[in-house]
């Protein structure tokens, strides 16, 4: 499975962009989708996920009625929405996929992952 993250750029704080990680190779073995995101000295974390095949989400409650994940199962592409940006979110934004199964899978427990993309929040 291979997974490339676009659609990073240099936005205003209160603006919008749009990241997309295009899926290619063995999907069918892909339960989860996620983003998450690492800012300059700190650790990387969690931002979204959602469940491929039922399209049930998570967010960090940071990013909550700001940011929405989706999909389409056609383009095998996953999608992150991101709205009021604040320059809080300047990171570098990275795709994720998991092959667990029955439960939701922690950052350690995603299997494949894109290269980053940078997102630049100017206040």
């Amino acid at each position: 499975v291979q997974l490339q993250a676009s659609g990073g750029g240099l936005v205003q704080a209160g603006g919008s962009l749009r990241l997309s990680c295009a899926v290619s190779g063995r999907t069918p073995s892909i339960y989860y989708a996620g983003w998450f995101r690492q800012a300059p000295g700190k650790e990387r974390e969690f931002v979204a996920h959602l469940r491929w095949n039922v399209g049930r989400t998570n967010y960090a409650d940071s990013v909550k009625d700001r940011f929405t994940i989706s999909r389409d199962n056609a383009k095998n592409t996953v999608y992150l929405q991101m709205n009021s940006l604040k320059p809080e979110d300047t990171a570098v934004y990275f795709c994720a996929a998991s092959r667990i199964l029955d439960r939701m899978p922690d950052m350690n427990e995603y299997d494949y992952w894109g290269q980053g993309t940078l997102v630049t929040v100017s206040s």
